[in-house]
Order: structure tokens, then C-alpha cells, then sequence
């Protein structure tokens, strides 16, 4: 009887061994070193492409950082994220080449993410850094962030969207500047006021003028530049000579960066003709001489 209770278990051992050897096919039986090693941690970086519920800041810490996809209501956008240089051992001061560098390269990503210069619709382009301790960590980004607000005149207000603005100034769109009816006062254009080009209006946006890399403007002579710059812009839109008559055909709006924007590096300046005599119905663009004669009084 114990001589068949031994043989009995040995049998059933051996059956024991046998599942278990069929069940590991393709296994070399280590449960160890199948698994892929673990990525090596690292500093915290923002992801493109993703939008913010939250108002831009200008630091941004990991604690802060939500991302939601696009479609959801949101206030801020993402549209690329680059790198400083790794061996830089504080974040770049405003006004720095460094962080200049930085805006030219937002600047260049927003205005091919919405198909046309960021400028001609209702946006703000700002650049976010990473906070200290980041920075400490080994953060080098910059993140670029695009925002809807109500108006680029003063006050604006941020608008909160739902969907993302990826080729929204490709075409015809809500965003986009067009035609303007002017409040002035003491002889100078105070406000702006988009309206429907079918209706009487006196102004119009025209376009972007690239300002040199020169100080922000503080007194009348650094003024003329930019009244130069943005006559010249109007020419071309209107289809007129670019001459010394083309300030006697309409007079100009221009509307540079904040100061603060300027050090950074923002040159873009928004330009507008004025009509300051009349005004007109439907756009002026390529209208030509006939639509905007000299004035000789």
C-alpha cells in the first residue's frame, strides 16, 4: 500500500510538471527580465497641441498645469513648445536675446498655425517660461500660447472658446480685422470699432508692418517710422502709388505692441487707413486710385 501511494504521487508530481512546462511556451521561466526598463525621470516639459481652461501666466509650474483637448471650453492654446540651451543656468531676463528668440520662433509657429500673420485677427500671442524650481529641475522650454480676446484695442478681455484655432485666418472668419468706424478726438483716432463693411465706415485695417529691432517709441520723431511703415502697408493693400501723395489719398492708424511686448521682442504693428473726411461702403482692398483719390484741400 505504501509503495502504490509512492508511485501514485510521483505520477501525479510529474503530470504537475508537464502542465506547467506546456502552459511557458515562448517562456525562458525568469519573470524578471522580460519586462522593458522603466524611462529614467526627467524634467517636467508642456505638451503642444493642448489647450488651458486657465488664463495665460507667464511662469508656469507642473502643480498648475491642466491641459484639456481643445474642443473643450478653454482660454488659452498651445502651439508649439521649443528649448533653450541646455547649458543655460537661469531663465532668460526680459529683454534678453535669448528670450527675443524665443518670441520670433512663437511668432513664426502662431502665424502658421492659424494660416496668416496672428496680427490680423482678434489674438495675443504670449511666452510662458518655466518657474525657478523648473528651471533648477533641468526645464528648457518655452511654450508658445495663443489667446481669443474681445477686441485688440485697450481693455480687451479673453474670450473663452470651445474648438481650436488651427488655420482660423486661412479664410474669411469672425476673428479676422476688416473694416473699423473710428471714435476720435483733439484730432487723433482714440478707438476703433469693428463694423460690417456693407455699412458707412471709416476705416480699415490693412495690415502688419514689421517694425526694426530700434527702442519703443516715447516721443513725436519716433513715431514717423511706424506712420512711414504703415503708409506703405496701405499702398499696397489699396493698389496706390507709395509716394509722396499717398498721405494726402487717406490718413493712417498704427497700432504697435505695449511696451512691454515691444522688449520681448514683438515688432508687429497693426495699421489702418482713416478716412477722416468721409466714409465709405464695402472694403477698400485693391480698390485702386479711383477709390481713394488725392485730396487737395
Amino acid at each position: 500500500m505504501r509503495r502504490s501511494m509512492t508511485t501514485l504521487l510521483a505520477a501525479v508530481s510529474a503530470a504537475v510538471l508537464l502542465v506547467g512546462c506546456a502552459g511557458s511556451a515562448g517562456l525562458d521561466g525568469d519573470l524578471a527580465d522580460d519586462w522593458a526598463a522603466l524611462p529614467a525621470p526627467g524634467p517636467f516639459t508642456p505638451a503642444a497641441g493642448v489647450c488651458q481652461a486657465a488664463d495665460f501666466t507667464d511662469v508656469v509650474t507642473l502643480a498648475a498645469y491642466a491641459p484639456v483637448d481643445c474642443t473643450a471650453p478653454h482660454r488659452v492654446e498651445t502651439v508649439h513648445v521649443g528649448a533653450f540651451p541646455a547649458e543655460r543656468a537661469t531663465p532668460p531676463p526680459g529683454g534678453s536675446a535669448e528670450l527675443r528668440g524665443a518670441f520670433a520662433d512663437c511668432d513664426a509657429r502662431a502665424t502658421g498655425h492659424v494660416g496668416d500673420d496672428w496680427r490680423a485677427g482678434r489674438l495675443r500671442l504670449a511666452v510662458a517660461l518655466p518657474s525657478g524650481p523648473g528651471w533648477a529641475a533641468g526645464s528648457r522650454w518655452y511654450r508658445c500660447d495663443l489667446t481669443e480676446v474681445s477686441t485688440v484695442e485697450a481693455a480687451a478681455t479673453v474670450v473663452t472658446r470651445s474648438g481650436s484655432l488651427r488655420d482660423a485666418l486661412r479664410g474669411p472668419s469672425p476673428l479676422r480685422l476688416g473694416c473699423q468706424q473710428t471714435r476720435a478726438g483733439g484730432g487723433t483716432v482714440r478707438t476703433l470699432l469693428p463694423v460690417d463693411c456693407a455699412t458707412r465706415h471709416d476705416a480699415e485695417f490693412v495690415g502688419v508692418w514689421r517694425a526694426p529691432d530700434r527702442p519703443y517709441p516715447t516721443r513725436p520723431a519716433d513715431w514717423a517710422p511706424l506712420y512711414a511703415g504703415c503708409r506703405s502697408v496701405l499702398g499696397r493693400y489699396v493698389g496706390v502709388p507709395d509716394d509722396a501723395d499717398l498721405r494726402f489719398r487717406s490718413g493712417v492708424v498704427v497700432r504697435p505692441p505695449g511696451a512691454g511686448r515691444w522688449r520681448v521682442g514683438d515688432r508687429g504693428v497693426r495699421c489702418y487707413l482713416w478716412l477722416d473726411d468721409r466714409t465709405v461702403t464695402g472694403s477698400l482692398r485693391g480698390a485702386g486710385p479711383a477709390a481713394l483719390p488725392v485730396r487737395t484741400r
